[in-house]
């Protein structure tokens, strides 16, 4: 098992995504540090980053049954989604962790959170969302992560700013939401639909902060 304590972890990770101070966000500190938390299991087990990673979408796709079913299924969605979000985390951590990151692993992650951050996007949509939303949604979300992989294509370090429309978010967003859904069932279409939008409006958000920085490490 890995000696690495939970300050080395955060201060590595930060190395490897271009000497980011992860400290200096409460929530990239935050979810690192509950990531750090869980991780050690995972390598006591023997479990590959890989395996984490698609582990993880295929708890996201079973998490639409239950959002197709409704009703009070749908805190089942997001309990998984929850845990399909955990271990999105966790291969990272494990692959930090035990210094077996890969330029496939970190490809194979990134289509992987692009697949779960689409399954949400139908959950809500399954749970009474407007498709228009959903759609609109999804090409907020894809235009974030596509300007952010230029840029870094381009020379800027691959994180240049946590903004607020960042894969957490999504997790939070999608877990809160069906959450509500499930208890509230009467209301479920109000609550996918609520979800739709507040992706809507942080995509934006998100959007305008990136730009900013982009621009002005890259003019």
């Amino acid at each position: 098992m890995s000696s690495m304590s939970r300050s080395e972890y955060i201060a590595k990770w930060g190395q490897t995504h271009g000497g980011y101070d992860a400290n200096a966000s409460l929530l990239a500190r935050t979810w690192l540090g509950f990531a750090y938390t869980f991780t050690r299991p995972l390598i006591a087990m023997r479990l590959t980053p890989n395996a984490i990673t698609f582990l993880g979408l295929v708890i996201s796709v079973v998490a639409l049954w239950p959002a197709a079913v409704g009703g009070r299924w749908a805190i089942l969605t997001a309990l998984l989604f929850l845990k399909s979000g955990l271990f999105d985390q966790l291969d990272g951590a494990v692959a930090l962790m035990t210094d077996s990151s890969t330029k496939w692993g970190a490809v194979f992650d990134a289509v992987c959170d692009r697949i779960s951050d689409g399954i949400f996007l139908v959950a809500f949509w399954l749970l009474g969302a407007p498709v228009w939303s959903c759609v609109l949604a999804g090409a907020l979300m894809m235009l974030h992560e596509y300007l952010r992989a230029r840029a870094a294509a381009a020379g800027m370090n691959d994180i240049g700013v946590v903004t607020v429309w960042e894969r957490p978010t999504r997790v939070i967003i999608a877990v809160m939401f069906s959450l509500a859904a499930g208890i509230f069932v009467g209301s479920a279409d109000i609550w996918a639909r609520e979800a739709s939008f507040a992706w809507i409006t942080l995509g934006v958000i998100g959007l305008f902060q990136l730009t900013r920085v982009v621009r002005k490490q890259l003019s």
